[in-house]
């Protein structure tokens, strides 16, 4: 009875991992909006909306591009990478062209489901010494 539970137990990891880790040549495309930055005077006085897509150039590594959209601010393009530390844990640097600044930031993915994840990131701007808390959801493109 032993072995069988150790059997299962592998074949459910086996499987979860699967069903959360990206592969080599996946395609990310995520939407996230602010929840908080830390320059904001007034609850709701202006919005930032993110876009991008990520290609895996490794497991754990991926590039990406995509846009920052403000409301209080000139949109930027935005260029930059990821790489995970776990299937769920990320880092990230990105270049905002447009606002002149870089972000390096931290995040966390929960998948929903094999392709669709929940994300929370959290960023810090060097030109504008802000911080922000961003929330989003991202798909996967096998």
């Amino acid at each position: 009875m032993k072995k069988i539970n150790i059997l299962l137990f592998a074949i459910l990891a086996a499987v979860s991992q699967q069903l959360s880790a990206q592969s080599t040549h996946d395609l990310l495309v995520s939407g996230a909006m602010d929840i908080f930055k830390s320059d904001n005077i007034k609850i709701f006085e202006k919005a930032q909306i993110g876009l991008e897509a990520n290609y895996f150039v490794l497991r754990n590594f991926s590039v990406g591009m995509g846009g920052e959209i403000w409301t209080k601010q000139k949109d930027s393009f935005v260029l930059g990478f990821r790489w995970y530390a776990e299937d769920h844990i990320f880092f990230r640097f990105r270049g905002l062209i447009g606002a002149n600044d870089a972000s390096l930031g931290a995040g966390w993915s929960k998948p929903l489901n094999e392709k669709l994840r929940f994300e929370a990131i959290g960023d810090f701007y060097f030109n504008q010494s802000a911080f922000a808390l961003r929330a989003g959801v991202s798909y996967v493109i096998r």
